[in-house]
Parts: C-alpha cells; structure tokens; sequence
C-alpha cells in the first residue's frame, strides 16, 4: 500500500499527540487534514512544519461534539483531495475528578467529546472512507491501570475501544482496519497541567522503561498501523506504554 495521493483527517490535531500524528503522516507521504476545534493558530503551524518537510496538508475547523461539524469536515476533505483515506481519532477532553466529587459539566463534556465525537467521525468514515482504509482510535492505558479521579475520562476511552472490535467487523468486506492505541502516561500539556514534579516523576517510574512516553512514541505507533506494515492488524489495541500494562 502506498502512502502516495492517500489523505488522512486527524483529529484534535493541533497540538500535543494529535499534532505529533499529523507531522508523521505528512513525512510519510500523507495529505493530512489537520482538524482542530479552537486554536487556529496552532493548527497553522502544524501544517507549516509538515509544508517546511515537503509534506502537504490544510486545516479544518471541526468540533467533533458536533455531527453536523463532522459531516463537514468529511465534505471539505473529499471537495479538496477527492477522497479520505484514513481517520485518526485523536480529539479529546481530560477532566479528573473522584466519582463522589465530578459535576454533571465535566461528564457531559467528556462524553460530547471523548464519545460522541469519536462515533460520529467513525459513522462518517464507516460511510465515506475509502476502500482499504484506515481507521485508528485513541483510547488510554489507565482502561487498564484504573488509576482515581481518571473514571470518566476512563470510561469514555473504554467504549471507544469496544466500538474499535465492533466497527472492525462491521466493514467486513472493504479491506478497512480499525484499530486504537492507548497511551499510557505522555509528555504533552494535557498531562503535565496541574502536576508536580514528583507526581511526574513518580508516574515516568511506572513503567520497566523508566521515562514517560513522548508524542512521536505515539505517533510511530498510529503511523505503523496506518503503514503498509500494519495491513493485518484489525481490531486490536495497541498498549503504547513503555510496558506499565
């Protein structure tokens, strides 16, 4: 499978993991719709650097929360390139509370974003996606850890992972993968917001290796799954931890 002409929307793209992913794929040959819901700025930048590495790509403002946003997130890409190729799912919201303590606002927001946004972008690409696509979802490690405070945040990731096995049955027959890769604890903004050094450090020492992930770990991992190497793996999640779990 070629990379070359194939067109990738990534989702939550304009920074951390998401715009990690989207500089990999425009290495890697990819037309990459960086999507982004507020910061155009950021999103700007992102596709100048994959521009600055001889990639190609254009932003879309699309919040995911939104079907109608999503539809036409899906309608640009294909006015633009004739087609989508590839669906990364990478857009989300992170707000941790004990169960006892959470509002009805950071539930709500989590599961407009974390779960309803990534069913409609997978409707959308369950109907419109390319024959031989992919579709890669972000799901999170602490499914498995269960750490406090995380249970929203969890729970949401934890469905995405069984629509992953759903979906990937549900498009028997068009040759499309569907998988997810769950990080574990990564150095972006999202994650370091709020913590202190020791708690960071204490988390980096979770895992036999010793360090927490970067946002290129990640991204090596979708663009494996996306790659010509990554054709026979179909709904599974990919643990991209350093061996926590």
């Amino acid at each position: 499978m070629s990379e070359t002409h194939r067109v990738a929307i990534v989702t939550g793209a304009s920074r951390g993991i998401g715009a990690a992913i989207a500089r990999r794929l425009g290495r890697d040959g990819f037309t990459v719709i960086v999507d982004y819901a507020g910061n155009a700025a950021a999103a700007e930048a992102v596709v100048a650097a994959i521009e600055a590495a001889g990639g190609r790509a254009v932003t879309h403002r699309a919040d995911v929360a939104d079907p109608a946003a999503v539809t036409g997130l899906f309608d640009a890409a294909e006015a633009a390139f004739g087609r989508v190729d590839v669906l990364i799912n990478n857009a989300g919201i992170m707000k941790l509370a004990k169960l006892a303590e959470v509002d009805d606002a950071a539930i709500d927001d989590q599961i407009a974003v974390n779960l309803k946004g990534a069913v409609h972008t997978m409707r959308e690409a369950a109907r419109r996606l390319a024959d031989g696509g992919r579709i890669v979802n972000l799901s999170t490690s602490v499914v498995g850890l269960k750490l406090e405070s995380y249970g929203i945040y969890a729970a949401t990731k934890a469905a995405i992972e069984a629509l992953t096995g759903i979906l990937a049955k549900e498009l028997r027959g068009r040759s499309i993968s569907v998988n997810a890769v769950a990080p574990g604890p990564t150095a972006t903004d999202l994650f370091l917001d709020g913590k202190s050094p020791e708690l960071i450090a204490r988390m980096a020492a979770m895992n036999p290796l010793e360090r927490l992930g970067t946002p290129d770990d990640i991204a090596a991992a979708v663009a494996f799954l996306v790659g010509p190497d990554g054709g026979w793996i179909n709904g599974q999640v990919l643990r991209a931890n350093g061996g926590m779990i």
